[in-house]
């Protein structure tokens, strides 16, 4: 197990559709465990495989230190609530920028096990909204498209600064 280097926005990566997995093998486990070592020190609650540049649909959320962690391979949402919840968001290629963003409440993700076992999981609050944030990027879509315009140049703006000061 490695931490590797985190892809920062802007990069052109971050906006890639993630190519399904189709072997489930010992590549495969080592990419989730360097998932896990990766957001850990990163530090944060969600990561993606291309979060550190591999364009594959893999998922790793651990949202508390005392729950085991929990990968999520192929994942896909198949249902969703009718209510909503705002929940503060950020991500681990923008550090030090956070805001607040409307998700469904609940949601169900069908996905794959590192084995390639089909599972489904029924997740409301945080983890819902952890499913919605991270599928996004398996999709393309950076959290920050989720935002007004506004809103997204505000946070662009501060990030900016932020990288210039580090």
């Amino acid at each position: 197990m490695s931490v590797r280097p985190i892809v920062r926005f802007p990069d052109a990566r971050l906006r890639l559709v993630a190519e399904a997995v189709e072997f489930f093998d010992s590549d495969l486990r080592n990419l989730a465990n360097d998932l896990l070592e990766t957001m850990r020190a990163a530090p944060g609650i969600g990561i993606t495989a291309p979060h550190i540049g591999v364009s594959k649909r893999v998922v790793v959320l651990q949202l508390t230190t005392g729950e085991a962690p929990r990968t999520y391979v192929n994942p896909v949402i198949t249902w969703v609530s009718a209510d909503t919840i705002r929940q503060v968001e950020g991500s681990v290629s923008m550090p030090g920028v956070t805001e607040e963003i409307e998700r469904y409440r609940a949601v169900r993700v069908a996905y794959q096990d590192t084995d390639g076992n089909a599972q489904v999981e029924d997740a409301d609050g945080l983890r819902a909204v952890c499913h919605q944030h991270e599928i996004d990027q398996l999709d393309g879509v950076f959290w920050l498209q989720r935002l007004s315009p506004l809103k997204r140049e505000r946070l662009i703006k501060k990030y900016r600064k932020l990288e210039r000061n580090a």
